[in-house]
């Protein structure tokens, strides 16, 4: 498990009081399967936040990258029907492990996310023929192949978009890596 995500466990319970197992027992017992009725039922019945009903409700349907018997299955996973895609992560993960010993690769259900003491970067097969890199860059504007993001709900602020292998650039390489160490 990822230092985030304990650590929002942690907080659960300092929270609410009860612990997350306690949380699991209490959706369970409500018979609800769908997320989205959890999520309502946590937020409007028992006042939890939208961030604790989200993880409530994936670790009681074990849908959160947590539950994941093996991490590398996650991987798998995103790319099934997205192979041709697969190269580019391969590549860019063996760039970005040369940053560090200190970089934290976190398979999720749909993207990779890498922290250092917090998140710099996700790697996201986001369709069959295009990969996205999300970047977390403060004062940084749009460049040849970076793309601001003016979503107000992103969770990075960057990103860049690659249809091929070939379109790895040191240009690339060189925004994640000033990513890498705003986030040391």
């Amino acid at each position: 498990m990822d230092q985030a995500a304990q650590t929002m466990i942690d907080n659960l319970e300092k929270n609410s009081g009860k612990s997350l197992d306690e949380w699991v027992a209490i959706v369970k017992s409500t018979g609800l399967s769908k997320h989205g009725e959890i999520i309502k039922l946590l937020k409007e019945t028992h006042g939890l936040t939208h961030g604790y009903a989200n993880l409530v409700a994936h670790k009681a349907k074990g849908s959160d990258a947590g539950s994941a018997a093996n991490l590398a299955d996650l991987i798998t996973e995103q790319y099934k029907g997205k192979e041709a895609l697969k190269p580019i992560y391969d590549q860019l993960i063996a760039e970005i492990k040369k940053f560090g010993t200190d970089v934290e690769v976190a398979p999720k259900k749909a993207y990779v996310s890498l922290r250092r003491k917090k998140q710099f970067a996700m790697l996201t097969p986001a369709t069959k023929a295009r990969f996205e890199i999300g970047i977390n860059l403060k004062g940084v504007e749009s460049s040849s192949v970076l793309e601001k993001i003016t979503a107000a709900n992103s969770m990075c602020s960057h990103r860049i978009k690659l249809e091929s292998i070939g379109e790895i650039s040191a240009e690339t390489i060189g925004w994640l890596k000033e990513a890498y160490e705003q986030a040391g």
